[in-house]
């Protein structure tokens, strides 16, 4: 529902300081607030159970909390779990919590939609609606690391922005989103359990390497060849690989933090020698490690799965060269909820 108050907690703990200042109150009312917006992740005023009814009314004659609503959830046969979430005025994005023997994974979503163009991804053929504020970013972790809690009996333990949308795109509000989950104020989580994936924006990349971020970089490569790179991802002309390797370079030069590569190995694309060759090649540039990610087909198109021959070729290339590879198995297929999946069939 649309209003005109102003959501409370695009305010931070000052301002709401102020605010209790100039009506009278005393300035720890503010940090009561702040407490039960973020940590205790309050959806509503009434929740706010130490402040008096008079306080908790004129909140709500002052302010409305824009929080998220799972508008519906499906469980895959293999625990994976996919939440679609209404954002305050009706749009939906789509996250996820994957769970494994010894952790929990929050994948979630940067965008309505998404700003790239890449022909093997679901979410890429949903024009971008709009950038997601920080707290829809984080309560997308909230919701799954209560989820977490709930389902498995354990805290969420590691956070990938590899839901829908270019993180470096929303580069202001994923950072904002980021300081609050890392807060002490906020859920608390080391930076270095969360992954910022992007599809490679050299500009992009070296600014976080001069804001000398603490969270891990994965790039979305899937070819070391400029020809196929800009076919599969035709956004890519833009950003030429020379580019895309100097800014990750630069990146390393600046956080001493290796690179993730995540590349998906496709039948008649890039499951050639010559495919293999150049992502060796291109590895050696910054220390890395590459995922081999399973396919997700979103239709019966061009982009088929390549044979286990292939990964097993890609594998033997780079491990004799002394890098890094881990075969990726996706999780949540049934429920659409794997690697370019997301694209609100619900």
């Amino acid at each position: 529902m649309q209003t005109d108050k102003k959501d409370i907690r695009s305010l931070s703990k000052e301002e709401l300081r102020t605010f209790f200042v100039s009506s009278g109150d005393k300035a720890f009312r503010g940090n009561q607030v702040y407490e039960w917006l973020w940590s205790k992740g309050a959806h509503a005023f009434d929740d706010m159970s130490n402040l008096s009814k008079a306080t908790r009314l004129m909140l709500e004659e002052n302010f409305v909390i824009n929080h998220i609503r799972v508008d519906k959830m499906q469980r895959s046969s293999d625990g994976t779990i996919k939440n679609a979430v209404k954002l305050h005025d009706g749009l939906i994005v789509e996250s996820v919590l994957i769970p494994t023997e010894t952790r929990t994974t929050a994948c979630v979503s940067s965008q309505v939609g998404c700003s790239l163009d890449c022909e093997f991804c679901a979410t890429a053929r949903l024009k971008r609606m709009r950038n997601l504020n920080p707290d829809e970013i984080y309560d997308q972790v909230l919701t799954i690391h209560q989820e977490s809690k709930e389902h498995y009996n354990r805290p969420l333990s590691n956070i990938v922005f590899m839901g829908m949308g270019e993180p470096l795109m929303n580069y202001n509000n994923v950072q904002k989103a980021i300081d609050k989950i890392t807060s002490d104020e906020g859920l608390g989580m080391s930076p270095k359990r969360i992954t910022v994936s992007t599809s490679g924006i050299p500009k992009m990349i070296k600014k976080l390497a001069d804001d000398e971020v603490k969270f891990k970089l994965a790039v979305s490569l899937h070819s070391a060849i400029e020809e196929i790179r800009n076919r599969i991802m035709p956004f890519s002309k833009n950003f030429p690989l020379t580019e895309l390797r100097e800014a990750l370079q630069y990146w390393y030069s600046k956080t001493k933090s290796r690179i993730t590569y995540e590349y998906v190995i496709w039948e008649g694309i890039n499951d050639d020698k010559k495919s293999i060759d150049a992502l060796v090649k291109f590895c050696k540039y910054v220390p890395c490690k590459v995922n081999l990610i399973e396919y997700n087909p979103i239709d019966d198109g061009e982009f088929q799965q390549a044979d286990v021959v292939a990964t097993e070729n890609y594998i033997a290339a780079l491990e004799s060269n002394g890098i890094t590879v881990v075969v990726r198995r996706s999780r949540g297929k049934d429920i659409d909820a794997a690697c370019g999946q997301l694209a609100n069939k619900s």
